[in-house]
């Protein structure tokens, strides 16, 4: 799951509103698939990501091909990853996936650097810097990641926008399913433990 965890995160971790800094959560519901670059996606992995946002509840659904899907909450901070073939549901709080892309703390500062188009779209390139941690981030007016790298620990990946389509989203789609089981952490990480234990 490591591989979500640079989009997914540097969606979240950027405020919305604060001195000359980007919106990364989308004003409108919209699908974008992207293209995984450098490390982003570990060796064999699908090389693409699809990303969907129910604005209006601040949600954004990210697909795990040949695992399931995950969900995450942008106001609660919080995340659950649906396991499909194992009918699991794992709870994740968003501060402990780790990331590749920096932009993760309250430090963090950011830098316009011009302009670009990528997919079709025009978006505003941001530099961040959070500690170790760089990167950067070219995103729309109306809060849509076309593009995004960054390093962190050594490690660089990231992930570029090859289709976006706007479009209302539906919520059943960013809901829990029923009759799955839930498990709390990564079997085989500190707390993980399957479910029924």
């Amino acid at each position: 799951m490591r591989h979500l965890a640079p989009a997914a995160l540097l969606l979240f971790a950027l405020p919305a509103v604060a001195q000359d800094r980007p919106a990364v959560f989308p004003t409108r519901d919209v699908a974008v698939t992207y293209r995984m670059t450098g490390g982003s996606a570990p060796q064999g992995a699908p090389q693409t990501m699809q990303m969907s946002w129910n604005a209006a509840a601040g949600l954004l659904r990210s697909e795990v091909p040949g695992m399931g899907w995950m969900v995450a909450d942008q106001r609660s901070g919080r995340a659950f990853m649906v396991m499909e073939p194992m009918r699991v549901i794992m709870d994740v709080p968003l501060g402990q996936q780790g990331s590749q892309l920096p932009g993760l703390s309250p430090n963090a500062t950011y830098r316009r650097e011009g302009n670009a188009t990528v997919a079709g779209l025009r978006c505003t390139i941001w530099s961040v810097q959070d500690g170790d941690s760089r990167g950067r981030a070219c995103i729309t007016a109306d809060g849509v990641m076309l593009r995004a790298e960054g390093t962190n620990a050594g490690h660089s990946g990231g992930l570029e926008a090859t289709q976006v389509t706007y479009a209302p989203q539906d919520p059943s789609r960013f809901q829990r399913p029923q009759g799955y089981q839930s498990m709390q952490g990564m079997p085989g990480m500190p707390g993980g433990r399957p479910p029924g234990r």
